[in-house]
């Protein structure tokens, strides 16, 4: 960090004083304003605009918060899949060229006694369903003469489906599902299908966030009150929050507008910018209540906290927005959802904190510690429990960084056994009327739960060929038939011609139909899918498609791209703590103890949730003897752009105290002294924040919630109070090491003030 220092001027005015260097009581004459550190330009010229840059910001506030309210009902509820996976491409094609159609609404109608003696009431309903708007066709039990695979095994439900090819199913969907759904005379009806569940998901989601919100929000509010020491200084992190949310409410709403964005997103939007408003409202405070103490003028204050905190800061939002971009490199929309609300977050937070903040201390000055509720001198002292605790640390570096990094290393030990999912009805809560509807499907027509598989051959051989491939397929013991142009072939041997051979085959393709009772979503159903490609099949291109197919697609994708996004990451942490600090050690061990700290995260949640533990601690849900993928990768970019937060603001203020001339030693034990109240503090507000999501319905809300929170956690406490120290104790010296090239490329470009 660069400082200037010129001599005192008496009888200057307020232009002057806000042009002052850091650290000094000195002016700088209108003639060095070009020297001035970008940064504490910033501040001077928000400390002197203060009323029109804060009520500019309220005024964008409400402007926002009108028109980005508008986005829960743009929002989509899938987004899962691969849109470039080989089962895509099947579907794409067995849609496009074959005419096959999904039904809409997959329906279960339970009867009294059987559904012969209930036919008259039964067909009554079902042709109240056809004349609804959009549908093209109800196929039934009824309709089909009592098709025994209409019939489910109690003998008393019977299945009917709902084809429409409406533009706006979602209507369609939610008209049925509303009418005609439950007790209907002597029926009961059950709504199955991806438009049903899709609709369930987005009101889940809707309830989910106003509970979240009206939990966090209160208890939150409370403790910023106790950490801030007054209730002034407490009621900014929900400026900052508050025009964050609804900025990137506005954002998502415009960019669904071009693409798909996910449902999901909108809880990372609540809960990071919570946490960030609090984070940096926290550390642009606390580092004001220094500079007040030091120097009369409130605007010099004002000035010199956006030079440092400020700058900080800036750092943190960019480390943050850089790490949730990586999401970006998935090809699902859910996930890339996320990436899309994570940089609206972080630079929209990164705005109110340098503009809005920065102008209210302006205003309010020492009036920030109005209505204290803690006794004593709010501001930061130089000694403390932190610098003691660090201190301790660092006189014994090995046993305590030996010590936490096996105790991490047990946390993580569950993570090996991870056995990867995805989201399906079962991660909404077992009364909720979809889920219910596909436990009566899987328990009543166990045929029907597993799905087809659907193999599209391109350039196909001979039917002599496509016959003999297909006994080959149906000898594989979890199929039980195989359907092909031409006929129906059970254990090798042909049972019966197919009726439809005509819609089974074009000028360029044929289609082949198996069906399994395994589990689609399961980890046997993607080992059957890898089975069936593996088979040599007869044609210049294989396509494998269904259920089954589109899971194990979309779980690879994420997989086969894991190598992509950590390598994302780990450049964006290397350069963008090299540039901070002047380092090459540093953004090494950022690294690696970002590392641990995940592994043990990831070994928790596996230990929880795919095991069914804690549920006293995380609420009732289903559990699936998985983890859903995307939102393992989820919880991981969030936790480590997280930890990239709490890196930022931690090292800033040990390199501070090292440029001043302090040793190794004493500058870590004061940095943590000076950032360590504030972190664990703002930890615990976030955590606070992502464990409401514990009160979510959906599964993978709460897995998200959990896993975020004891990332959170962990980094703040363990990493930040035990291994930075001992870490940093034992290189010594070498911590501020950077060879002569990359030093000089460190002054020039470096992100340091001057």
């Amino acid at each position: 960090m660069v400082i200037r220092t010129t001599h005192h001027a008496p009888n200057v005015d307020i232009d002057h004083i806000l042009c002052k260097g850091l650290n000094v009581n000195s002016v700088q004459t209108n003639t060095d304003n070009d020297r001035i550190p970008l940064f504490q330009r910033l501040g001077a010229w928000v400390a002197r605009h203060r009323w029109p840059v804060l009520i500019s910001y309220l005024v964008l506030l409400v402007v926002v918060g009108i028109f980005g309210i508008r986005v829960f009902a743009a929002m989509e509820s899938e987004g899962f899949n691969d849109p470039a996976s080989d089962s895509s491409r099947a579907a794409a094609i067995l849609a496009d060229e074959f005419g096959t159609e999904d039904p809409l609404i997959i329906l279960a109608i339970e009867t009294p006694t059987s559904p012969d003696q209930s036919s008259a009431e039964a067909i009554a309903l079902l042709d109240e369903i056809a004349s609804v708007e959009g549908v093209d066709e109800v196929v039934s039990y009824w309709s089909t003469g009592g098709a025994e695979s209409f019939l489910g095994t109690n003998g008393k439900t019977a299945q009917a489906l709902v084809f429409a090819k409406s533009v706006d199913a979602e209507t369609v969907t939610t008209e049925i599902v509303d009418t005609f759904t439950g007790e209907q005379g002597e029926l009961v009806v059950y709504a199955f299908g991806g438009e049903v569940i899709g609709n369930a998901f987005t009101q889940q989601i809707s309830r989910d966030l106003a509970v979240a919100e009206s939990i966090a929000i209160p208890i939150t509010a409370l403790l910023l009150i106790f950490v801030f020491g007054s209730v002034v200084a407490a009621g900014l992190p929900f400026l900052v929050a508050g025009g964050t949310i609804l900025g990137s409410f506005l954002v998502l709403f415009i960019i669904s507008r071009f693409t798909e964005v996910s449902i999901f997103s909108l809880n990372l939007v609540t809960g990071l910018g919570l946490a960030l408003g609090i984070d940096y409202a926290l550390l642009i405070i606390n580092r004001f209540r220094e500079e007040l103490r030091a120097r009369e003028s409130v605007p010099e204050a004002v000035a010199i906290t956006v030079s440092t905190a400020g700058r900080t800061v800036f750092v943190s939002g960019a480390a943050v927005a850089v790490a949730l971009a990586s999401l970006l490199i998935f090809p699902q929309y859910f996930l890339k959802s996320f990436a899309y609300a994570g940089i609206a977050v972080s630079v929209l937070a990164v705005i109110g904190a340098l503009t809005a903040i920065p102008a209210l201390l302006a205003i309010l000055g020492k009036n920030v510690n109005r209505l204290k509720v803690r006794r004593g001198d709010l501001t930061p002292k130089d000694d403390g429990a932190w610098a003691r605790i660090a201190r301790f640390v660092m006189r014994y570096p090995w046993p305590v960084l030996l010590g936490t990094i096996a105790l991490l290393l047990v946390m993580a030990a569950p993570a090996l056994g991870a056995v990867l999912g995805q989201v399906d009805e079962r991660a909404l809560p077992a009364d909720n009327p979809a889920a219910q509807a596909g436990q009566v499907l899987r328990e009543q027509f166990p045929g029907n739960d597993a799905s087809p598989y659907d193999i599209v051959l391109r350039q196909p051989g001979t039917p002599e060929q496509i016959q003999s491939f297909a006994q080959e397929l149906s000898l594989i013991p979890e199929i039980d038939r195989v359907t092909t142009a031409e006929s129906i072939v059970i254990d090798g041997a042909v049972v019966a011609p197919n009726p439809n051979a005509e819609t089974w085959s074009t000028s360029d393709a044929t289609r082949i139909e198996a069906v399994s009772n395994v589990r689609p979503i399961d980890p046997a159903g993607e080992a059957l899918v890898a089975q069936i490609r593996g088979l040599e099949a007869p044609a210049d291109e294989v396509l494998v498609g269904g259920l089954a197919a589109e899971w194990a697609d979309a779980t690879n994708s994420v997989l086969d791209r894991v190598w992509i996004v950590a390598l994302w990451l780990a450049i964006a942490t290397l350069v963008i703590l090299f540039l901070f600090t002047g380092s090459v050690l540093i953004p090494i061990k950022a690294i690696a103890l970002n590392v641990l700290s995940l592994a043990a995260t990831l070994g928790a949640l596996v230990w929880v949730f795919q095991g069914g533990h804690l549920t006293w601690l995380t609420g009732e849900y289903t559990a699936t003897g998985t983890i859903d993928v995307s939102t393992l990768a989820l919880i991981a970019v969030i936790a480590f752009a997280l930890s990239m937060d709490y890196e930022v603001f931690m090292l800033s203020r040990i390199k501070e105290e090292h440029d001043a001339g302090k040793s190794t030693t004493d500058a870590v034990a004061l940095g943590l002294q000076r950032t360590g109240r504030i972190v664990t503090a703002a930890a615990l507000l976030i955590a606070i924040v992502f464990a409401s999501f514990l009160s979510s319905g959906a599964t993978n809300i709460k897995q998200l919630g959990f896993g975020v929170t004891i990332a959170i956690l962990l980094d703040a406490t363990v990493v930040r109070a035990l291994l930075v120290p001992s870490f940093m104790r034992i290189a010594g010296r070498a911590n501020w090491w950077a060879p002569a090239w990359l030093r000089r490329t460190h002054e020039r470009v470096g992100l340091h003030e001057g």
